[in-house]
This record gives C-alpha cells, sequence and structure tokens, in this order.
C-alpha cells in the first residue's frame, strides 16, 4: 500500500492522482518511455507485496519499516536538494505538520499494519484485499457529502463483496483472520491519509512532501517497534541475506524508482491509463507470491480477487470520466 506509496508506498494513492493536473488534451499517442515508467509502476509496486513479506521472514515488521522509510526519505530529500536546490525543500510549519499527519495515515498506519499482517497473511492476499482503498475512498468521499454516480457506487458494492469472499481464507482458519483484519485496518488508514491529503495545505514540492511523509511515516514506525520491545533480542547477524536484499529494493526500487516513474507519469500520460495501476498492482503481486514463494492460490482467493479487481476497474473508470 500503497498505495502507495511511493511508492508511498505499497504505493501512492489513486485519490492523491485524481487531484493532480490530468496530462494536455493534446497527448494521444503514448510515447514509448510512457509505457517503459508504466511498466515500472505495474510491476514494481505489484512486487512491493513480495519483497515485504521477504523482509519480514527475519526482520520485525516495524522497525524494518521504519529503517525503509526513514532512508528513503533522507534519499529523497538529498535528491531533490541535490536537483532543484536547498530552497525546494521550503515548508511552513503548518505544510509540514500536514506532510507528518499524512505520513503518520500512510506509513504508520497503513503501510506498517500492512506490513505487520505479512508476517502471517499470503503477499498475493494482502494485495488483494489493499486493491479495496479506492472503494474507502469513494465512501469517505460520499459520507462528507460528495456525489459519486450510480455506476461509482455498483463499484463499490462489487469491491464490498470481493471483499467479504476474501475474508473466507480466515474463517475456514487457511489464514489468520486477525492478519486479515489488520490489512483490513491499514487499507481504512491508508484511504484517509490519501483523502485527507488533497484537502489540507501541504509543501508546495511534491517530492519535498514525499520525503518528509516518509520520514513521519519511518519514525512513527520506528517509535511503535520500540514501544511493541522489537529490539530485544535483535540479532542483526540472524538477520538473512535475501531480507538485506528486499529490504535494499524497497528502499531503492518501491520508494524510490517507482516514486520517481509514477510523479512524472502524473504529468506526461493520461490519468485513465495512469490510474490503471490500481488494478494491475494486485494481479502481479498474486503471481509474484505464487511463482517465488508457492503461495496457494485457493478458489477465495482466485474469486474474490476477481471481484475487487472487476470492482475497481468500475470505480476508476467511472471516476476518471468526472
Amino acid at each position: 500500500m500503497t498505495a502507495p506509496a511511493p511508492e508511498t508506498p505499497p504505493g501512492t494513492p489513486l485519490q492523491q492522482a485524481a487531484t493532480r493536473p490530468a496530462a494536455p488534451a493534446g497527448l494521444s499517442r503514448i510515447t514509448g518511455p510512457v509505457w517503459g515508467a508504466l511498466a515500472i509502476v505495474y510491476v514494481v509496486w505489484g512486487s512491493t507485496y513480495l519483497a515485504i513479506r521477504i523482509a519480514v521472514e527475519t526482520m520485525p515488521p516495524f522497525l524494518s519499516a521504519a529503517t525503509r522509510f526513514i532512508v528513503a526519505g533522507l534519499l529523497l530529500a538529498g535528491l531533490v536538494a541535490w536537483r532543484q536546490g536547498p530552497a525546494a525543500l521550503r515548508a511552513t510549519p503548518r505544510q509540514l505538520a500536514s506532510a507528518a499527519m499524512v505520513g503518520l495515515l500512510l506509513l504508520l498506519g497503513g503501510n506498517g499494519l500492512v506490513v505487520l499482517a505479512e508476517t502471517s497473511v499470503p503477499s498475493g492476499l494482502t494485495a488483494l484485499l489493499i486493491a479495496v482503498v479506492p472503494v474507502w475512498v469513494v465512501l469517505l468521499r460520499t459520507a462528507t457529502g460528495d456525489r459519486p454516480r450510480a455506476a461509482t457506487l455498483g463499484g463499490v458494492g462489487l469491491g464490498l463483496a470481493g471483499l467479504l469472499v476474501l475474508t473466507v481464507p480466515g474463517l475456514s482458519g487457511e489464514v489468520k483472520l486477525g492478519g486479515l483484519a489488520t490489512v483490513i485496518g491499514g487499507t481504512l488508514m491508508w484511504s484517509t491519509g490519501s483523502f485527507f491529503s488533497a484537502r489540507i495545505s501541504m509543501p508546495a514540492n511534491p517530492f519535498a512532501t514525499s520525503a518528509y511523509e516518509m520520514a513521519a511515516g519511518g519514525l512513527g514506525c520506528l517509535a511503535l517497534g520500540l514501544v511493541r520491545g522489537e529490539q530485544h533480542g535483535l540479532d542483526i547477524s540472524a538477520i538473512s541475506t535475501r531480507s538485506w536484499l528486499a529490504l535494499a529494493y524497497l528502499v531503492v526500487f518501491g520508494s524510490l524508482v517507482a516514486f520517481t516513474a509514477y510523479a512524472w507519469l502524473l504529468h506526461s500520460a493520461p490519468l485513465s491509463l495512469v490510474a490503471t495501476y490500481a488494478y494491475v498492482n494486485p494481479v502481479v503481486a498474486v503471481f509474484l507470491g505464487w511463482l517465488v514463494l508457492a503461495e496457494p492460490l485457493s478458489w477465495p482467493i482466485v474469486l474474490g480477487g476477481a471481484i475487487v479487481v472487476a470492482g475497481v476497474c468500475v470505480v476508476v473508470s467511472t471516476e476518471r470520466r468526472r
């Protein structure tokens, strides 16, 4: 999520995309660089669920998330200062507070809970549960007075129906029900952060905003990890090489490369095309979880996932015409 972003991880929220300027109306041809950037967003963000699952095999969940986001935030801030000058990081106290709040909602509440859940929930199933985020965003908009189209509400209903089917593995004992509830809680936090991020004062530079969000979310994950006692008995030498590689992949590719590609796409490609990541990422995640970790594809996962993806397709396709 996640998002997710950068990612805000796993990835950037659909609601943030919907509030940014669309590509120029005259952009009728999809160029090679656009397809290349889109492929990065599809594959890299879809693969972050697998990377998280591998990282938490031998790493404590919140401390690993803290390391990821603090390092990525510092790297991104350094890149912004180097390429655009230190002034690009300038922000008012109110803007910093807003970025910190959104960062805590997205990365501590949203991504942090997902990382915790993936200690017991397969990565593919997690990605399918997270795909319902656009549905929660629509419901939040409805609760605050917006009036989505009837087709959008139909997509919301379809997504929620798929969510119910996806909980069957928890009800049948195949997956811990608490883990599924944790993922759903994470999607609610992510959706809330996405919803408010477009409605409060944020730093002018979107890359600086993401750097501040990652720093705040990372510090929040660090604090919660210490409160949970994840540092007790932590043996750095016992962390596997593949977990370290997965963490490095999340920092460099999940939180820097894919986010940069996504931010560029928002200004270079039709929003309707960019938004397709919301239903392509789960498919990629399920495939990689099956291929690399031999995660089972039970009928509730296949059926529920198909229903959720169909619901998200309806929501995205109707919302992009608003």
